[in-house]
C-alpha cells in the first residue's frame, strides 16, 4: 500500500518552495506529483524612498518560517521529520534588480518587479536592441542605475533576481532558469542562451563609464529545465531547517521564476496554448508558433522552462485592491461579533458577484496600487467611482472589483489576437483569483472569450510548479529521455481532475461594455494620481 510517511521517511518526496508577492509557500509532493502538505508564511513588500522592496532579513526569515511551518504540518499529520528529499525547488517574483559585490553584500534595496522607475532606460535600450525591454527587467533596472550616476554599479560582481539569490544561499550556485534568465535579458531560443549580440551592443553602450565587468560575466548561468544546478549545501541547510533535521546533498532543479513556474502548474507550455496567473500582479503567457510581426510596448517575450518562446502580458495590479475590500468586510463582520473566517467571506463576496448586472452596473474601479505601464500610468490610485445614475449594490460592487482586476491584460490580449493574430487553443487560470470555485473562472472566460480550464492544484500554484520542475530533474538524473512537455502529458497531467467553463454570451458582452468604460476613465485615474 502506497505510504505517504514512508515516502517522506525515505526521502522520496520532492520540496517547492515560491517567493509569491504576498505569501511564501512550500509544497511537499509525492512521487505522483500528489499533494502532501503545505506550508506558508505571510509577508508583504514595502514602498520605502520610491522604492517597492523587501528587506533581505525578511526574506532569509521569510524562507526559514515557511519551512518551519511545512515541518510542523508534516510532524502532525504524519508524525515524522523532514531529513531528505528527492529533489528541491525554489522559484520567486519574477525580475527586478539584486546586486551584490564579491563578498556576497547587497549593495542596493532589492528593487522588485513593482517599481515603475526605469522608463528612461527601458526606452533606450529598446531602441538599442530593437527588442522590447519592460521596466521590470533586470536589465532595464541595471542601465538605470548607471544612467542615475549610482556609484554600486562598479562594485558589481553578481546581478540576480530573487529566485536566484534564494537559490544561490542554498546551493553555492550562480544559475538560472531560462525561463527567469529571459526576465532578466533578452534570450535566444535557438541557442538556450543570452542574445550574444545584444549584450555586446550594451558593453559598447556603456564603454566609456569603464566598469570592471562585461555584462555576461555578472549574469546567472542559463539552464534549461531537468539539467543540474547543483545540489543543497551544509551551509543552505542550516539556513533552511536551523534545527538541525534536513539533511545536506539534496539535487535541486534550476531556479524559476512565478510565470514559469504557472506555465508548468497549468501544463500550458506547448504552442498554441497559455495560461493566466492572477494574484497580486497577473499575467497572461501565450507559448507562440512563430515571431511577432513587430515589438509591441505592451508585450514581452520570455520563455518557458524549457525554452519555446512566449507572448507575456503582465499587469503590477490584480487582487490588492480587491484584498483590501475582502478584509473591510471582515473588519464588519468582527465588529458585529461574528467568526470572521476569511475563506466564507472570500467565497461568499466572490458568489455575490454572479448576481450583478452583466456590466457592473455603470460602476467603475481602478486597482492601481502601484503604476501600470500597460495603460500608461506611472503611479497608482486605488480609485472606486459611480454616477448618482449607477446601480450601487454588493453584487455589482464586487462584480466590478473582479472585472478591473482583469482589465488590463485584456488591453494587452486584444493587441495579441486583433493585431498579431495569435491563436489559442487552451487557456488555464491559476492564482489565487480562483480558488473560490467558477467565479473567477466565468470572469476570465468573459475576458478572454474563450474557454478557461482551472486544474484541482491551481490553488497551489506555482510551489507546486517548482516541484514539478524538481521531479523533472530527478526524472532526467535516473535516465529518463522524455522531454518536459512529454513528461507532463504522461507522468504529471494523466488524470489530473479539473473544470472547463466556456465563455458566457451575456458575460463577454458586458465585459466588452465595462472594457470601454475603462479605458474611457483613465484620464480619472491619471487625476488621482495628480491631484491625491
Amino acid at each position: 500500500m502506497y505510504s505517504a510517511k514512508r515516502v517522506i521517511e525515505e526521502g522520496r518526496a520532492i520540496l517547492g518552495i515560491e517567493f509569491g508577492s504576498t505569501r511564501i509557500k512550500a509544497v511537499l509532493t509525492g512521487e505522483k506529483q500528489e499533494v502532501l502538505a503545505v506550508g506558508g508564511y505571510d509577508w508583504e513588500n514595502r514602498y520605502e524612498n520610491g522604492v517597492w522592496t523587501y528587506h533581505q532579513d525578511e526574506i532569509l526569515t521569510g524562507l526559514r518560517e515557511c519551512y518551519r511551518d511545512l515541518s510542523g504540518q508534516v510532524k502532525e499529520a504524519y508524525d515524522t521529520e523532514i531529513t531528505t528529499l528527492a529533489a528541491f525547488g525554489v522559484s520567486g517574483m519574477m525580475h527586478g534588480y539584486m546586486a551584490f559585490d564579491k563578498e556576497g553584500k547587497l549593495l542596493a534595496p532589492f528593487r522588485t518587479w513593482r517599481n515603475t522607475m526605469t522608463a528612461q532606460a527601458a526606452t533606450r535600450l529598446t531602441e538599442l536592441f530593437d527588442y522590447h525591454i519592460p521596466q521590470r527587467w533586470s536589465i532595464a533596472h541595471l542601465y538605470q542605475a548607471i544612467l542615475n550616476g549610482e556609484t554600486h554599479v562598479a562594485e558589481i560582481d553578481y546581478l540576480t533576481t530573487l529566485a536566484g539569490y534564494i537559490h544561490r544561499l542554498l546551493t553555492g550556485k550562480r544559475v538560472m532558469g531560462i525561463g527567469e534568465a529571459s526576465g532578466m535579458f533578452p534570450i535566444s531560443t535557438e541557442e538556450k542562451d543570452y542574445r550574444r549580440d545584444l549584450a555586446e551592443a550594451f558593453d559598447e553602450e556603456i564603454m566609456d563609464y569603464a566598469y570592471p565587468w562585461k555584462l555576461l560575466d555578472i549574469l546567472p548561468k542559463v539552464l534549461v529545465a531537468g539539467e543540474d544546478a547543483g545540489m543543497l549545501t551544509e551551509e543552505g541547510a542550516r539556513l533552511l531547517d536551523p534545527e538541525g533535521h534536513l539533511q545536506a546533498g539534496i539535487p535541486m532543479c534550476p531556479p524559476e521564476g512565478d510565470a514559469g513556474t504557472g506555465m508548468i502548474a497549468t501544463n500550458s507550455i506547448e504552442v498554441r496554448t497559455g495560461n493566466v496567473s492572477a494574484g497580486t500582479s497577473v499575467f497572461a503567457m501565450i507559448v507562440l508558433e512563430k515571431e511577432l510581426k513587430k515589438n509591441h510596448e505592451e508585450i514581452d517575450i520570455v520563455t518557458t522552462p524549457d525554452g519555446s518562446a512566449v507572448a507575456m502580458v503582465h499587469c503590477n495590479n490584480c487582487t490588492s485592491d480587491l484584498n483590501a475590500w475582502v478584509s473591510l468586510f471582515r473588519e464588519y463582520t468582527e465588529a458585529m461579533g461574528m467568526q470572521a473566517d476569511m475563506d466564507a467571506i472570500y467565497g461568499t463576496l466572490y458568489r455575490k458577484a454572479l448576481e450583478g448586472d452583466a456590466e457592473c452596473g455603470g460602476l467603475l474601479s481602478y486597482n492601481y496600487f502601484s503604476g501600470e505601464h500597460i495603460t500608461g500610468m506611472e503611479e497608482g490610485r486605488p480609485l472606486f467611482v459611480r454616477t448618482p445614475e449607477s446601480r450601487f449594490n454588493l453584487a455589482n460592487f464586487m462584480r466590478v472589483h473582479l472585472f478591473t482586476a482583469l482589465s488590463g491584460i485584456k488591453v494587452g490580449m486584444n493587441i495579441l489576437t486583433e493585431t498579431e493574430h495569435v491563436v489559442v487553443d487552451r487557456i488555464y487560470g491559476h492564482g489565487g483569483l480562483f480558488k473560490t470555485p467558477v467565479v473567477g473562472q466565468k470572469v476570465l472566460a468573459a475576458a478572454m472569450q474563450a474557454p478557461v480550464t482551472v486544474m484541482e492544484t491551481a490553488g497551489e500554484g506555482g510551489a507546486w510548479g517548482v516541484a514539478v520542475l524538481a521531479a523533472y530533474r530527478k526524472f532526467v538524473m535516473d535516465g529518463e529521455k522524455l522531454t518536459l512537455p512529454a513528461f507532463l502529458d504522461g507522468q504529471v497531467f494523466a488524470n489530473q481532475k479539473s473544470v472547463t467553463l466556456e465563455p458566457d454570451a451575456k458575460d463577454v458582452e458586458g465585459f466588452e461594455i465595462f472594457a470601454k468604460r475603462y479605458v474611457d476613465g483613465l484620464p480619472i485615474e491619471k487625476a488621482a494620481t495628480i491631484h491625491l
